[in-house]
């Protein structure tokens, strides 16, 4: 291209490019790059004249050339496929007829900051510094898969893709498999379809803080086998659709406080096989939409009670601590909604849990719990000992509950038989009838004391005997096998 044929705004940048000088056409701080399209000439700049700065451009004496012009209206296609750029790209405030073309392009840092652009085509993009969209308004997809950002990546209150996009449609913004040296920056930003990051592995910190990710009955965040080097945060995060982080990464926390998360009829958080420090679900509404955490590992589990939905998948679920620390009979409900239905494995966790913060109590509460969900799957014949396990002695976890029995029965036949004295069955060679420790010598068949075999009740006291007898063999019995329950456990 030849100099002469540059209209005056592309003088202007023209001149201003080997002095790093910064150009600008706004007419007013509030300016709305959606508007560009009505712009004139005078803020007009076509997107050949750009390339060829960026391409062929030098730097004058002593100074650092760049690209740095705000407010302009950019016709035709800014096309630096495959292209190096050695200067810094800062084009803000600025529209675009058409699509940036950055495939495969090595750059030193590309600022489009409160931009209007109907997309940007940028996968496999090199980029040494930072990539900032922050306060852009795209209406076409931002393809960055497979993006190398040594620096960090800005989207902060950007709003990407168009209202009632086709879950079919192409995701509008996607840097899945992207390699981004430091952090991604997006509070507020907003997604009309999906955001597909699967395979991304970010160096410090995802923040989607104030995030609206709206793809309704579809997928509204794609983060399978995602890394991040610290934390995933989506404080208030509005997500309309499945939030997918199966197989991610994230050795801080995965915040998802105050969040919103809406898929009725659908899976609306999918956090299975992940691997996380701490998760928390803190003030969260009810999710609307099935939660799935199987066989994911986290440290801590920040969830109340009333965040979880009808259904929830929580198979091989294992975290060390559960927060907020509530008794145990506000948790247990959560565990009756499982999908599979009964997991032995989930009560054991809880359990395991409460022991971990020294509530021995609560633990034992969820025991007992487990033993009587497990009842309910056995045959009715079977369902019979159990019962009779879990009102004598609570399986074991309640043994002040067979001490009131016995003490109870003790009662009864010390009672009975002080009114009304068995028969000697050798007169004369019998010791002095006791009636307290004749009872405990029916009840007890480990314990003797001489008077079971020297009295012989008859009549109504007969079948006494026979009561205390059989009821205190169930008593034994039952109290051995929760004993021997609770070593096991230990």
């Amino acid at each position: 291209m030849e100099i002469n044929d540059l209209t005056p705004a592309e003088r202007r940048v023209w001149d201003a490019f080997p002095l790093g000088e910064r150009v600008d056409f706004c007419e007013g701080p509030d300016e709305d790059a959606s508007e560009g399209v009505g712009w004139g000439p005078e803020r007009t700049v076509r997107a050949e004249v750009l390339t060829a700065l960026l391409l062929n451009g030098s730097s004058a004496a002593g100074q650092v050339a760049g690209l740095n012009v705000r407010g302009v209206r950019i016709t035709g296609k800014l096309n630096l496929k495959y292209a190096v750029v050695d200067h810094a790209i800062r084009l803000r405030g600025c529209w675009f007829e058409r699509k940036p073309l950055i495939y495969g392009a090595k750059l030193r840092a590309l600022v489009l900051s409160d931009s209007a652009l109907p997309g940007l085509t940028g996968a496999t993009v090199a980029v040494d510094v930072v990539l900032r969209l922050s306060c852009c308004r795209i209406t076409g997809p931002v393809r960055l898969a497979g993006a190398r950002i040594a620096g960090g990546l800005f989207l902060t209150r950007a709003v990407i893709g168009t209202p009632g996009a086709d879950e079919s449609e192409e995701p509008p913004l996607q840097f899945n498999h992207a390699d981004i040296g430091t952090d991604v920056i997006a509070p507020g930003l907003t997604v009309h379809g999906q955001t597909r990051i699967n395979g991304a592995t970010v160096g410090g910190q995802i923040n989607l803080d104030d995030a609206r990710l709206l793809a309704p009955g579809g997928t509204a965040l794609h983060a399978e086998t995602l890394t991040v080097g610290t934390d995933l945060r989506a404080m208030r995060l509005e997500a309309r659709g499945r939030v997918n982080l199966s197989g991610s990464r994230i050795p801080g926390q995965l915040n998802l406080a105050y969040a919103r998360l809406v898929n009725p009829g659908g899976v609306a958080l999918r956090v299975s096989s992940c691997l996380a420090g701490e998760v928390w679900l803190r003030s969260c509404p009810t999710v609307q939409g099935a939660v799935n955490l199987r066989r994911s590992t986290f440290d801590l589990l920040h969830v109340p009670p009333a965040t979880w939905p009808a259904q929830i998948r929580i198979d091989g679920l294992t975290y060390r601590t559960l927060a907020p620390h509530l008794p145990a009979e506000q948790r247990l409900p959560a565990l009756e909604r499982e999908e599979s239905g009964y997991l032995p494995y989930a009560y054991e966790q809880l359990a395991t849990a409460y022991r971990t913060v020294g509530d021995e109590a609560g633990a034992r509460t969820v025991q007992l719990a487990k033993l009587r969900r497990h009842r309910r799957t056995l045959p009715r014949h079977a369902r019979v000992w159990g019962l009779l396990q879990d009102a004598t002695v609570g399986y074991g976890f309640r043994p002040l509950r067979a001490a009131g029995w016995l003490l109870a029965l003790l009662l009864t036949g010390t009672l009975a038989y002080w009114f009304h004295h068995p028969r000697e069955l050798k007169a004369g060679e019998s010791p002095e009838f006791n009636p307290v420790f004749y009872t405990i010598d029916l009840m007890l068949p480990i314990i003797g004391f001489g008077q079971e075999e020297a009295f012989a009740p008859d009549g109504w006291y007969q079948w006494l005997s026979y009561l205390l007898i059989v009821t205190g063999w169930v008593l034994a019995t039952t109290t051995a096998a929760g004993v021997s329950r609770s070593l096991q456990r230990q």
